[in-house]
């Protein structure tokens, strides 16, 4: 795979750098990874190299056009950002728009994955009726300003959720199993007993908050379980 490589592309007046990253060989598809809550940072970096090690060619998005300085600057920004859910889905969909105009990207198939807030983001680009072969979420947030309408879902979904975590709930995660099915969505979830938010970052634990914690056999799981998803949608 080549190196990380700037991109620079905008929504609206707003300048936004996304990080590209090709595969060693013929790229499979064109993969949109929406960051943790945090923006681009070393897990992005690292998961963006593992999936264009599997062939994909991987454009990590910006969300704010800037790093947060900590953890509370980028939940004032996630929250404000995700407080406007039509600007929050024209500022993910900027993403999209920046891999397909890559010649890397020409004539590919496209699926979009995310982590955490990106979770939710990625999932807020099939509610959009993006056309994408497959949306995959890690441990993302599930709720949305405005639900899904029949028949807008066109991307087969797998959602990876570890079911102790608090910013999920299981009132959340039923609320978009049925948000899910009046939209006619092909959909599969999977859910991991005992497990928190943020369980495929082994950094989580570092960072002493109880909400957040690294799980190995939840990595591993839905890492594989995306691959075989991947692989079907695909084809």
């Amino acid at each position: 795979m080549t190196a990380l490589e700037a991109v620079s592309y905008n929504d609206g007046a707003t300048a936004l750098t996304g990080w590209l990253v090709r595969p060693a060989g013929p790229p499979r598809a064109a993969l949109v990874l929406y960051p943790t809550i945090a923006n681009r940072n070393a897990a992005m970096d690292r998961r963006a190299g593992m999936f264009a090690q599997a062939g994909f060619v991987v454009l990590i998005a910006d969300f704010y056009g800037a790093i947060p300085e900590d953890f509370a600057q980028a939940g004032q920004w996630g929250a404000a950002l995700r407080e406007d859910t039509a600007g929050y889905r024209v500022r993910c969909t900027a993403a999209i728009e920046a891999l397909r105009a890559r010649p890397e990207a020409e004539g590919l198939p496209m699926v979009a994955v995310g982590y955490c807030m990106g979770g939710q983001a990625a999932l807020e680009m099939a509610r959009e009726g993006h056309d994408l072969a497959g949306v995959v979420s890690f441990h993302g947030l599930l709720s949305t300003g405005r639900d899904a309408q029949p028949g807008c879902i066109t991307a087969r979904l797998l959602v990876c959720h570890g079911d102790a975590d608090p910013l999920v709930p299981r009132d959340q995660v039923m609320a978009f199993w049925e948000e899910m099915d009046r939209a006619g969505a092909d959909w599969h979830f999977h859910s991991y007993s005992g497990v928190r938010h943020g369980f495929t970052d082994p950094g989580s634990d570092a960072r002493g908050l109880p909400a957040i914690g690294y799980d190995a056999t939840a990595d591993a799981a839905s890492w594989a379980a995306t691959h075989q998803f991947l692989d079907a949608v695909l084809g």
